[in-house]
């Protein structure tokens, strides 16, 4: 069954950047979608960003700006690169596919905590 392994997170002060790895086990080449989820405390997981096969990008409006996605297909990673991070980004964040018809099961995900 594909895994998937978030790391990267830790803790960082308000203005900070981190870059989260996402490792699957499995090829990524032929998933069109993948994208960050981060799920904060008290709230619903949400799609921070995602990336096609092709380098196509989105990102929800909270983040746009300061966060960028990238993909390599060779190496079946996806990364996420935060920039002035702020307080209201302390969240679990975790990977996935951004396709409901193909989502793995989902992992430990990474702790990102932003300290003002």
């Amino acid at each position: 069954q594909v895994q998937l392994e978030e790391s990267g997170g830790g803790l960082v002060q308000a203005g900070g950047s981190l870059r989260l790895s996402c490792a699957v086990s499995g090829s990524i080449f032929s998933i069109n979608a993948m994208g960050w989820y981060r799920q904060a405390p008290g709230k619903q997981r949400e799609l921070v960003a995602s990336i096609t096969s092709g380098g196509r990008t989105r990102y929800a409006d909270s983040v746009k700006g300061r966060f960028t996605i990238s993909r390599d297909n060779a190496r079946n990673t996806v990364y996420l690169q935060m920039n002035s991070l702020k307080p209201e980004d302390t969240a679990v964040y975790y990977c996935n596919t951004d396709m409901f018809n193909l989502r793995f099961r989902w992992g430990q995900g990474t702790q990102v905590t932003v300290s003002s």
